[in-house]
């Protein structure tokens, strides 16, 4: 059950096609959201990806998985380094970043916006987003898009191929770790 609501929320990156992603473990205990991704990250280590929970009493668990490798050179363009330092991020730092991600999400009531970087969508869609108070987007889709909608709606269509794709492959028997791909 667990395998299955990582890959419905994260194939895009199982697929090595995006640098991270972010799902709610609604209706799951705290101890079993730890212990599943504890074993996933065991097996999917081998395969570049990490997952974090993110677990508290009064809110349902989170768990945030990305491709350290794929995140830190997507932290490298200007733009992206630029707005994460902006939100007191130090780019060059990748573990510290998720750290500080992972910190805000876990102490502060405030949701902090600047999570769409670390889920890999363009940065002049995160500061639209944050600037615009999530209002006046041109599209919505994966995110709410402020710049390049045609690319946006490319990159849609992507991501809902891959999940309808690896949901069915892991339906048909498939292991997660065979549909994740090694980058």
């Amino acid at each position: 059950m667990f395998d299955e609501m990582v890959v419905r929320n994260c194939a895009p990156t199982l697929a090595g096609i995006k640098v991270g992603s972010l799902f709610n473990c609604i209706g799951q205990t705290n101890e079993y959201t730890l212990e599943h991704v504890r074993s996933l990250n065991i097996r999917l280590r081998p395969y570049g990806v990490r997952l974090i929970p993110v677990c508290s009493d009064n809110k349902p668990s989170l768990v945030y998985m990305y491709r350290p490798e794929k995140l830190r050179k997507y932290f490298m363009e200007e733009d992206v380094k630029e707005l994460l330092s902006e939100y007191g991020y130090e780019p060059e730092d990748l573990e510290g970043c998720v750290k500080l991600l992972i910190n805000k999400l876990f102490e502060s009531d405030e949701f902090p916006h600047e999570i769409g970087l670390f889920l890999g969508y363009p940065s002049e869609d995160v500061r639209g987003f944050i600037e615009n108070h999530a209002c006046d987007s041109k599209c919505i889709g994966c995110w709410k898009v402020y710049g390049n909608v045609d690319e946006a709606k490319k990159r849609f269509a992507l991501y809902n191929k891959c999940t309808s794709i690896y949901c069915r492959r892991l339906k048909e028997g498939s292991t997660i770790e065979k549909l994740t791909t090694a980058c």
